[in-house]
């Protein structure tokens, strides 16, 4: 599905589960589409009404020119207009994570509560990257001192690999992916739900992909002290694409938080766990 922004450009999107449920968007990760969702399942038995959302450059949504985080809730605002939402709840997925707290920032008098799996931290964490994988390790380490014209082309020659064959991309990652990663990615239809993932993100090539990263490695543009909606974190010890430090250093600076740290599991953590995640959404519209 396609909606029309007021400066021209399209979001694309698509709804899962109960479509008569109550409204929660997820953010896909970097990179990714809105092919990538959790179990589906789980979010028709949960009664939900799932709105998986490209950011601009990825899939059918229009690259957006100087693009900063904290607009990405002006887009999350009409999106949400046009499908009659007043209040919704937000989750984002690794990437997702920082987009995520844009949009509670945004938007505290129409976001319910928002949810970070094994989302991104702020640059400047202490430590951000101990035990990242090289290719994150590099993004955050390099990411906020290049020019966007190197930036681009940089990017475009590392994914080369992922743009011509995402399947093959999936299957070369295994040797640096964590055990529980692979069993979960392992699973056909979690597979094929990723590649399909990849296939959308990649449809304008890796625009969106460098630009997001451009936004993740470089101050944010706003404070995590100054977010009033509740925040949940879900991350697991054994992650090593985004870190423990992390979502320590944000569970230490947003004001309304609850941490969940998870023993031994990894970066797909969002799978096994969906269930909680909407309880904590739906069911939970504040912390105690």
């Amino acid at each position: 599905m396609i909606h029309k922004l007021a400066d021209g450009r399209v979001l694309g999107y698509a709804e899962y589960g109960d479509l008569s449920g109550f409204p929660v968007f997820f953010f896909h990760g970097t990179p990714g589409s809105k092919s990538f969702h959790p179990p589906l399942d789980v979010t028709q038995r949960m009664g939900v009404r799932l709105i998986c959302v490209e950011r601009p450059g990825y899939g059918e949504s229009t690259f957006q020119t100087n693009r900063r985080l904290l607009d990405w809730g002006k887009d999350i605002a009409s999106l949400a207009d046009a499908l009659k939402l007043d209040r919704f709840a937000i989750s984002g997925h690794s990437g997702g994570g920082p987009h995520t707290l844009a949009c509670a920032h945004a938007l505290p008098d129409r976001v319910t509560a928002a949810a970070i799996l094994s989302g991104a931290g702020p640059v400047d964490t202490p430590g951000a990257t101990e035990g990242m994988i090289w290719l994150n390790w590099f993004g955050f380490t390099f990411g906020r001192y290049m020019p966007w014209w190197f930036a681009r082309q940089l990017t475009g020659y590392l994914f080369r690999e992922q743009v011509a064959d995402p399947t093959k991309a999936i299957d070369h990652d295994e040797a640096i992916r964590p055990k529980v990663d692979n069993d979960i990615l392992n699973t056909p239809e979690i597979r094929e739900i990723c590649i399909q993932s990849d296939i959308g993100a990649y449809a304008q090539g890796t625009l969106g992909l460098a630009w997001d990263v451009r936004l993740i490695t470089r101050p944010w543009g706003f404070k995590l002290e100054d977010i009033k909606v509740p925040v949940y974190l879900w991350h697991g010890t054994a992650d090593n694409s985004t870190t423990m430090k992390m979502v320590r250093y944000m569970a230490g600076k947003i004001p309304n938080c609850k941490a969940t740290i998870c023993e031994g599991e990894a970066h797909m953590l969002l799978i096994p766990h969906w269930e909680e995640v909407l309880t904590a959404l739906v069911k939970k519209p504040e912390l105690v």
